[in-house]
């Protein structure tokens, strides 16, 4: 659920949106393809007056194409949402572990993000310990503060903003170092996590960066594809995007699992993130390529193989 100037926008969001998550859902190994639903919100007038019956609108369009599509929480929506949505349709997932699902996914991509961060600090550095590196992090909602926080538990200095000056005192409160949010893609570290949302990393914003890694949680972090290169150039590692946040989607691959939703199982397969980033950067090395088109070559790979 996000604000979009007109149908035809965020019928583009869409189709951008299913195409990446085609790609991480084959680079996770999941059983589920790509799909991706979009409800629109007018740019500037105020939020809907009966939400319920919008979310109730968007299940009677999903009960349309007869389970081809299976919805989750994502940005502008919640696991409550989904119980409205579910009353609609039993085409969705991630419901409240009491109604069988499993629950809020953020806490499943901010531990696959942790992972694809450890993976890069290994390569950087040989050895993927946190203590005492320095990450500034974009973008405390609900999954970038969880990272935020575990990267903190893992003796890691965290300097945090977001466009909201009221997530200052949370990030604060936890350990961290609040930032302006200017000048957080100029700031000096050991990894730059962009969590917030996308197209934050182009030609211009790469040549200011201070970091050796970027790894977070946003979702499209590059302007264009070429911007991987200019990455590569500068001699800074990027773990593709739609890599190092896959953990929620793998979660929602384990509760469509037969046997039922095992958050053991699920955190082991998240975990499973830092392995595949490190095949990947292994493949970008031996290679000569960028880790972007490792990552797209291990994707048709998959996709190939389940055809």
């Amino acid at each position: 659920m996000w604000r979009y100037e007109d149908t035809r926008a965020g019928l583009r969001d869409a189709l951008r949106l299913s195409s990446a998550m085609t790609l991480k859902s084959a680079v996770a190994g999941n059983r589920l393809g790509g799909g991706k639903g979009v409800i629109v919100l007018p740019e500037g007038q105020p939020p809907p007056h009966d939400r319920r019956a919008v979310l109730l609108d968007f299940a009677d369009a999903i009960n349309v194409l007869r389970g081809a599509y299976i919805t989750a929480e994502d940005v502008g929506t919640s696991s409550k949402d989904m119980e409205v949505i579910a009353r609609g349709t039993k085409h969705v997932s991630g419901l409240s572990r009491r109604r069988g699902g499993s629950g809020d996914p953020s806490p499943y991509t901010a531990l696959g993000v942790h992972a694809a961060i450890e993976a890069g600090v290994e390569r950087v550095f040989g050895s993927s310990a946190l203590k005492g590196r320095t990450v500034v992090l974009t973008g405390l909602g609900h999954v970038g503060l969880r990272v935020a926080k575990g990267l903190l538990r893992a003796g890691a200095k965290v300097i945090a903003t977001d466009i909201d000056r009221a997530k200052r005192a949370e990030i604060v409160s936890a350990g961290g170092r609040w930032i302006a949010p200017d000048k957080a893609l100029a700031q000096a570290a050991d990894v730059f996590a962009p969590c917030a949302l996308g197209g934050i990393l182009s030609d211009e914003t790469v040549a200011g960066l201070q970091v050796p890694i970027v790894a977070g949680a946003a979702n499209n972090q590059l302007a264009d594809d070429n911007v991987a290169g200019q990455l590569a150039l500068r001699g800074i590692l990027w773990a593709p995007d739609f890599v190092a946040n896959a953990g929620g989607i793998i979660n929602i691959d384990v509760e469509l699992e037969r046997g039922g939703y095992d958050p053991t199982r699920a955190r082991q397969r998240v975990k499973g993130i830092g392995d595949t980033m490190r095949r990947i950067f292994d493949v970008a090395d031996s290679t000569g390529v960028t880790p972007l088109d490792a990552a797209m070559a291990l994707a048709r790979e998959r996709l190939a193989a389940g055809a």
